[in-house]
């Protein structure tokens, strides 16, 4: 793993000129979820076994859950690389394709469908984002998205779109489409780039201290945790980060963005 760099090492913050967030567990409320739910909704779909169905053979059921736990067994492996060496080319389609799954089949799209609704409830924007947003726009600052997932940037704009905040966007940028994940410099230098901002005139926003806020220090950003989430054990990582700032609910960002542009 990249050694973090010293405090003394951090480029120098300059005027705030956007604010870029994380979308899991900030944009979104935190959800505790059971992610091999995911797969055994998908391999149902995919045995073409009903999910409310009681009468199915043993054999079909041990079918799906084989094939689920072989893509949840990928899915792990991806983003455990990603949190190990900072680099990731993790995609849906990738790791079904990885699993077996050719998405020429007519029941990958069937699948499909059902994972994303198995997703819908988990994926709705928080409600103070709208108002959020069009504050930071009205004091003349841009606002960007960057997001560590599996999901394609399409997928992530349709949510945004279905939820109204879309167009208070200006560049947003997935892991799943660049060959880095967060806290590589490269993830962060990314988003900067799609909203035409400098690193050191941009603040970050997430929930998690080692991908979030660390990971945006590195490059000259301010940073500001959300402590909102259960984040699991396992993908937790010890690091000594000091946010620049810490958000109880989002709409603090705007107090907090605003006594930077006051200094």
């Amino acid at each position: 793993m990249r050694h973090p760099l010293t405090v003394h090492e951090r480029p120098e913050a300059g005027p705030v000129e956007a604010v870029i967030f994380d979308w899991g567990g900030t944009l979104t409320p935190w959800h505790t979820i059971d992610l091999g739910q995911q797969w055994r909704v998908f391999a149902r779909e995919v045995h073409g076994i009903p999910i409310d169905s009681a009468d199915v053979p043993q054999e079909d059921l041990d079918r799906a859950q084989e094939l689920a736990d072989r893509i949840h067994a990928v899915e792990d492996q991806a983003w455990r690389r990603g949190r190990a060496e900072d680099r990731s080319s993790a995609h849906l389609d990738g790791i079904l394709r990885e699993a077996g799954i050719d998405p020429r089949e007519d029941r990958h799209h069937v699948a499909l469908a059902a994972y994303r609704r198995f997703w819908e409830p988990h994926t709705h924007t928080d409600r103070q984002v709208r108002p959020l947003w069009q504050g930071l726009r009205d004091r003349g600052l841009k606002v960007g998205v960057l997001s560590n997932t599996i999901w394609s940037g399409e997928y992530h704009r349709e949510i945004f779109e279905r939820d109204g905040v879309l167009e208070l966007i200006d560049g947003d940028v997935y892991s799943s489409e660049i060959n880095v994940v967060k806290p590589h410099p490269e993830a962060f230098e990314a988003a900067c780039t799609a909203i035409g901002v400098a690193a050191t005139s941009s603040v970050y926003v997430g929930d998690r201290l080692f991908e979030d806020v660390l990971g945006s220090q590195e490059v000259g950003m301010r940073a500001i945790w959300v402590p909102h989430s259960d984040i699991p054990t396992d993908q937790q990582v010890t690091v000594d980060a000091e946010p620049d700032g810490v958000a109880h609910e989002l709409l603090d960002v705007l107090t907090i963005v605003d006594g930077w542009l006051a200094g």
